[in-house]
């Protein structure tokens, strides 16, 4: 029986168990509320992975870049180009919600939320002075997730500078990287008992209104990452890199496909690395570099989505967010991303770190949990197309692109 279960890949379970929840809270109505523990069980894990992820994958991928050095003409440039992608596209998620507001119209007065994080109002000198983490072992219990960051950030640059005696401490940090994204994996197969219930629970206490609410979700995750690929990706090429984007786009096309799947950019890493060698003519040393990094830390469908979803949380629950907590969700969002692990899933754990900062309920989690996969597919397409169209740009840059492998990989 479990053999059989686990034979039948996790999307389909996930979507099967979304169908079956909305059919049963439909049928069942508020009574629906009794079995939605299962799903706050899951949540609860959820939260549970938010700390040593964020950690764990930050630190191993500041120490992946493997020499300050190349943090020059090829780790300058990547990093740039996914620091400022990445605000666009957590700024493109943000003008989607903001307009749309695609939670405007959710009933949530006969809910019982959980307790709702205050919204951080100190003042900015406050907040500089906050980013500094002046206990990390006290950060990491209160999950005061910006100075956790600036503390992973300053342990994998400390483990660079070290060079070869930081290499004992770099190994244990990818070994952490990738028990926890194991751990994820083990939370993840949950995703369907979870989702079933949770998604009983929005229907039977809420109705078709969240119903609604959550296809316009699924609606704008899907049109900010195409306009995220359509658009900017094809700018970068054509404009920074002197390409065709349909050259390019031909090129990446079995990435795409793999990624669509299996939502997970390290199980499509072979894959992306392939057709930027092969198929655009980026360099070995540049392809291994800009990818191998752009897998960890070149998230922006992702960073769209957690700008998305937050103002999704705030619409359905009445959060009103100024535009100081605007900026802070644009820097959550972008570093969230970069410490999300390139797994099924891994967006749905960030959320919890932006939520909380500006004051969503993290019941918000629970809305959207349901048809989180049926998004990341999406998501992780637009992570993966990302990381191909950098390293292009970045071998352009550098001169270590071959415009020979491009016409021949246009005449097979």
């Amino acid at each position: 029986m479990l053999k059989r279960w686990f034979a039948i890949p996790l999307w389909q379970r996930v979507i099967a168990a979304l169908v079956l929840g909305i059919a049963v809270g439909l049928f069942w109505g508020p009574g629906a509320e009794s079995i939605k523990i299962i799903g706050d069980v899951f949540i609860a894990f959820i939260k549970m992975l938010v700390v040593p992820l964020i950690f764990f994958s930050l630190v191993s991928g500041v120490a992946a870049i493997g020499d300050l050095r190349k943090l020059g003409a090829v780790g300058g440039r990547a990093l740039l180009l996914f620091v400022v992608t990445g605000q666009i596209a957590v700024w493109l998620g943000l003008l989607l919600g903001t307009v749309i507001q695609p939670g405007i119209g959710v009933n949530t007065a006969g809910l019982d939320l959980g307790p709702t994080p205050t919204p951080n109002e100190a003042t900015w000198r406050s907040m500089i002075l906050g980013i500094v983490p002046q206990s990390p072992v006290q950060v990491m219990a209160d999950v005061n997730v910006l100075p956790l960051i600036v503390f992973s950030l300053l342990i994998g640059v400390g483990i660079l500078m070290a060079q070869e005696e930081g290499g004992p401490v770099q190994k244990i940090f990818d070994s952490g990287a990738v028990v926890m994204q194991h751990v994820t994996m083990v939370v993840m197969e949950l995703t369907p008992f979870g989702v079933f219930a949770l998604m009983a629970w929005v229907a039977g206490t809420l109705g078709f209104d969240a119903l609604t609410a959550l296809a316009k979700l699924v609606a704008l995750n899907y049109v900010g990452c195409l306009l995220i690929i359509g658009i900017m990706y094809s700018a970068m090429i054509k404009f920074m890199a002197k390409l065709s984007p349909v050259d390019f786009f031909r090129g990446i096309v079995d990435a795409m496909a793999v990624s669509y799947s299996t939502a997970s950019s390290n199980a499509t890493l072979p894959v992306t690395l392939r057709c930027a060698e092969r198929n655009l003519g980026v360099s070995n040393s540049v392809a291994s570099f800009v990818v191998s990094l752009g897998a960890t830390i070149n998230m922006n469908g992702t960073a769209m989505y957690l700008g998305l979803a937050t103002l999704f949380g705030a619409q359905v629950f009445g959060v009103d967010l100024t535009w100081g907590q605007y900026f802070l969700i644009s820097i959550l969002a972008t570093l969230g991303a970069v410490g999300a692990a390139g797994i099924p899933g891994a967006g749905l754990i960030m959320m919890a770190l932006v939520f909380g900062a500006v004051g969503v309920p993290l019941e918000t989690i629970a809305f959207v949990a349901g048809v989180d996969r049926i998004m990341d597919m999406m998501r992780t397409t637009t992570n993966v197309s990302g990381d191909a169209a950098v390293a292009v740009t970045v071998a352009h840059m550098t001169g270590e692109l071959d415009r020979r492998e491009l016409t021949s990989a246009d005449d097979i």
